[in-house]
Parts: structure tokens; sequence; C-alpha cells
């Protein structure tokens, strides 16, 4: 018996226990001959992927993987980048906000988000994997979907130094080898050309924000890992701990007293640009903090307001090159960073009505 006809049977007897696991309503999971195939073509077709995933677990998918459930933006992005977005059939509703030009609507939800997940809608689906990051629900979903033989593969790729293990996995999972190897190579290029070009230089000191007032990253962060990628060091990098994403809420004062030459606040990831009205207020409120207008980046105009979606997609490369520049602008000249992002919105996205770098990263100047 194949795993459809398995999970037909197993769906009747289990959708009441299910559908207590979610608030999600289910979308008709009945779309004719995409979302069921016979025991015949599923045999002639099918091909077993083994993969172990981020969490160390061998996972086997009876593939080829036609229909996957996809949790986190990230990992939407990079299964987009791969070549094998049209096979994603439900996402968390984080990534139908974040990401909506890969065309996924309020249909194609499965869960509230990473860790809120609705089964009885992921069974619906009738999906040949689902992709779970490590700081979602994986370990419930792996036991939820067990019964209907709906493998779990945890992925993370928010986490910088996992980039090439999570890139492969996808790859592997996907039968994408040439896409999972493109994604590689212009991240790669990024890295690389950054390095080359600070290599050697003066670490500059930055005070990186993310979406809060005065949260910032601590070492173990991919965002120290930006810092130190770009020829820079972290004002806070001798402070350890923080929270799982090794970030901390730190006093206003202790910004004025490291004395940044640069600082950068980045906002929440969304491929459609905040009204420039929202931004505005941003950069104009960073040097008007109390104390901080004597502080060497306020007075320089080295204050940075970004969007997430821009600088922390692929692994935060792109967020390391313009970092780069900032920091050591003479030395950087023929580093392209807005290059970078239209390449990866347009080449790697399918983003057909690009912005352009502007609706993406401001420059802030002194009070």
């Amino acid at each position: 018996m194949t795993r459809t006809t398995r999970t037909a049977a197993v769906l009747a007897a289990s959708a009441l226990t299910l559908a207590a696991c979610g608030q999600v309503e289910v979308a008709d999971g009945d779309d004719g001959d995409d979302g069921a195939t016979s025991d015949a073509a599923t045999t002639d077709g099918a091909s077993e992927i083994t993969v172990v995933d981020d969490q160390d677990r061998e996972v086997t998918i009876e593939g080829p993987v036609d229909r996957a459930v996809v949790a986190l933006s990230y990992n939407n992005e990079f299964v987009e980048a791969i070549g094998a977005g049209d096979r994603v059939v439900g996402v968390d509703r984080g990534t139908v906000q974040r990401a909506p030009y890969l065309g996924l609507t309020e249909e194609d939800v499965v869960g509230e988000s990473i860790g809120e997940l609705n089964y009885e809608a992921i069974v619906a689906l009738d999906p040949d994997v689902a992709i779970i990051p490590r700081n979602g629900a994986w370990q419930e979903a792996s036991e939820r979907l067990e019964e209907f033989d709906i493998p779990v593969v945890v992925v993370t790729s928010w986490d910088v130094d996992v980039f090439e293990e999570t890139i492969s996995i996808l790859g592997e999972v996907f039968e994408e080898p040439e896409g999972a190897q493109a994604v590689k190579d212009f991240h790669d290029e990024i890295v690389t050309s950054v390095e080359e070009s600070v290599a050697g230089l003066e670490p500059v000191p930055v005070y990186w924000e993310t979406d809060q007032p005065y949260i910032t990253a601590l070492p173990g962060s991919g965002f120290d890992q930006v810092i130190t990628g770009a020829g820079g060091t972290n004002v806070f990098g001798d402070i350890t701990g923080g929270d799982a994403q090794h970030e901390i809420t730190v006093d206003p004062a202790a910004v004025v007293e490291r004395d940044p030459a640069v600082v950068v606040h980045e906002m929440p990831p969304s491929a459609d640009p905040y009204p420039a009205e929202q931004v505005d207020e941003i950069v104009a409120g960073i040097p008007a903090r109390p104390g901080w207008s004597g502080i060497s980046a306020v007075e320089n105009g080295e204050v940075y307001v970004t969007n997430g979606w821009a600088t922390s997609g692929l692994a935060k490369a792109i967020a390391t090159a313009y970092l780069a520049t900032w920091l050591h602008p003479e030395e950087t000249a023929d580093l392209d960073p807005a290059g970078y992002l239209e390449r990866w919105a347009t080449e790697f996205q399918g983003v057909t009505d690009y912005p352009g770098e502007d609706a993406y990263v401001s420059v802030g100047g002194t009070q």
C-alpha cells in the first residue's frame, strides 16, 4: 500500500484528533490528479531519498518530492532559490506575509507560526515531506505526522553556520543538485569577495540592532558573524548568553559608552517595502535617543536602517557585503551589494517588480 493510500485511510479515523492541534481552517486538499496518484504510478515513479537533517536524524522520503509543506520564510526562500518553489503546497502564515511574491496565499497556510502548526491541514494536502526549522515544532510534527507516513526534515535556513549543509539537504530532498550548487556559488562569490576586501584591515566598532530598540546581537548570533565578516567588531562582543538566538536587550547608556562608529537597525523581513514614513521615523529616531547625539556613528551620519528581507537573505551574505562597504568604503569600492541584492531578488527569488535597493536600505544623518 502506498503512502497516499494509507494517508487517506488514516485521515478519516484521525481528523478529530488532529483538528484540536491547530487553529487554521483546512483548505480543500482534493485538486484532482495533482493531489493523488495511483498505486501503480507511485510504484513506477517512486525513488527513495535519504537525507541527514540538521538534527542528525536520518530521514527517508518516498520520492520524488512533488508536494512539500515548508515552514519558515527563510526555508521557503531557499526552496525557491534552488528551483523547487512550485512544489510547495503549504506554509506558515509568516511566509505568506513576508514573501508574497512566492504566490502563496491564505489558502496555503497550515500554521499560524513555525511553532503552531495545523496537522489536519497538513495531512489534507497529502505532502511528500514537511520541512520545519529546529526552532519550530518539528518534534511534535514528527510524532503527529508519522502515522500518515509524512516524513519531517529539519532545516534551519536562518543559521549562518549551517548554510552549506542547509542548501545541500534541500538539494537532496528536491533532487535539485544544480540549483543548490548555483545558490552555493552565489553565496561563496559574495563571501569570498568581502573576505578579500577586508583582509588585514583594522576592525571598526559596530552596534547592530534587531527589530526592537536596544535588542542587539551577541557572539553566536548570525548578526555577530555579519559584523566580524565585514571587517568590524561587535561593541557587545564581550558579552555571552542572551536568548536562543543569542540576542539581548542592552542599556541605552551602554551603547553610548561603547561608542560605535556604525549603527545598524534591521527591521523585520518583508519583501513588500515598508511605507517610507515608517522607515523615516526610525531613521530620525535613532539619533534623537537621549544621549546618542555624541555617538560617533550619529555624528558622522553612519546610521543605517535596513529591511531584513534584504539584509538577512541568503544567510546574511548580502548584509555582510553592505556592512563591509559602510565600514571600509575605500577598500571595498569594487563590492556591489546593491547588485547582489538585485540578483538575489530577480534571479533566485523570481521577483518581477523589484523596486531597487532604496526600498530596503536607508541612511541616517546627524541629529
